[in-house]
């Protein structure tokens, strides 16, 4: 790919395209180059246009019958410096059509920088915790949607009181008239300061301020101004920039939650796990990733699993790493061999089984105990 503005290295994207022959998936393949550039036929677009800004196949061999691996370059300006236009480049026309999975991005430094990836990080993450590299963090979440303000807020100071490292909302709690999320937040944080002055702890609340673009700068803004370090954000519904925004304009560490990506996670179709969950959401800024583990209530393999580790701990230019954070049914008696396997640089989200112990402030305690803290 030459360009009118001098040498620039290229977004790499990988996707693999169902077809049943050869011909067909040359068509689709650079039938994807277009749409997702110029949306317009070959024949339509000036030779500068097509030299600058249609994506290049570089790459398309076969994996099976049906099953084939295509390789396409773009100009990374086409991003415009935006993670909403940069997933409208990779993914958005060809998500309305059929047998197209984006597999992996292979990222030019300069974009990455240019994106910046956690404020914190996982080393970022252990000092303000003050938890050592050889052991696990841990968080929990307030729940269950309908639950009054001074209940959750009781709730995250008996948390708090057990020693977890994060007691954050439930995505669902948001701002219903049960719990505004105003009155939420203050009474939560309050409750959480009240019980690491007691019990000489270092818990962090973090509120879920995921919303609308109107109401996202004054939710992010009410959590700095509460004290607290760090916010939950669903950004597959508030935009992958809000991570962004969170992070450069409000200060504030970020909690990424998968809410509707399991839409993008078909086989054949859609974008690959690791990408979305682990690369994505770190490369957006995200400090930590939550992600249904395997064996929970949700269908993610050990090997998904695990690839999303890779993508957030990998070396990835000069971005920092983020948290791998398992959840979706985790059971603290469970909670163990999962960081044998995962290994210490992940971060248990336990909610349910610490729940059904009855004394939470005992069960926390218990899972640190398990966990060698």
């Amino acid at each position: 790919m030459t360009m009118d503005n001098g040498p620039q290295r290229a977004i790499a994207v990988d996707y693999t395209i169902r077809s049943a022959s050869r011909e067909a998936a040359v068509r689709k393949a650079y039938g994807i180059a277009l749409e997702q550039t110029v949306e317009l036929a070959h024949d339509h677009v000036s030779e500068r246009i097509r030299r600058n800004w249609v994506g290049d196949v570089v790459r398309l061999e076969p994996d099976s019958e049906e099953r084939w691996h295509c390789r396409i370059l773009y100009n990374p300006e086409l991003a415009g410096g935006e993670l909403s236009q940069l997933l409208n480049t990779l993914f958005g026309n060809i998500s309305l059509q059929d047998g197209i999975r984006l597999d992996a991005v292979h990222w030019p430094e300069e974009l990455l920088r240019q994106f910046g990836g956690p404020a914190h990080g996982i080393s970022g993450m252990r000092a303000r915790l003050c938890v050592p590299p050889s052991l696990p963090l841990t968080c929990t979440a307030l729940k269950p949607v309908g639950t009054a303000p001074h209940e959750l807020a009781e709730l995250a100071y008996r948390f708090a009181l057990g020693g977890v490292d994060i007691v954050k909302d439930d995505h669902g709690i948001a701002n219903q008239p049960c719990a505004p999320y105003r009155e939420r937040l203050q009474a939560c944080q309050e409750a959480v300061t009240r019980a690491n002055a007691l019990a000489d702890g270092r818990t962090l609340y973090f509120p879920n301020a995921t919303a609308p673009p109107q109401r996202l700068a004054d939710r992010l803004a009410a959590a700095r101004d509460a004290g607290c370090f760090g916010v939950l954000l669903s950004p597959w519904i508030c935009g992958l920039d809000s991570i962004r925004w969170a992070r450069d304009e409000f200060g504030l560490a970020v909690m990424a939650h998968p809410a509707l990506t399991g839409a993008c996670f078909r086989n054949s179709h859609g974008i690959a796990p690791d990408l979305l969950l682990g690369a994505l959401f770190r490369i957006a800024g995200a400090d930590a990733s939550i992600y249904p583990n395997v064996g929970g209530r949700f269908g993610f393999s050990l090997e998904t699993c695990e690839a999303i580790n890779q993508r957030l701990r990998e070396p990835l230019g000069g971005l920092r790493t983020a948290l791998p954070t398992p959840g979706g049914g985790m059971s603290v008696g469970d909670a163990p061999d999962w960081i044998r396997r995962y290994g210490p640089d992940t971060m248990v989200l336990i909610g349910g089984s610490l729940y059904a112990q009855g004394d939470i402030t005992a069960a926390t305690r218990h899972l640190l105990q398990a966990l060698g803290r």
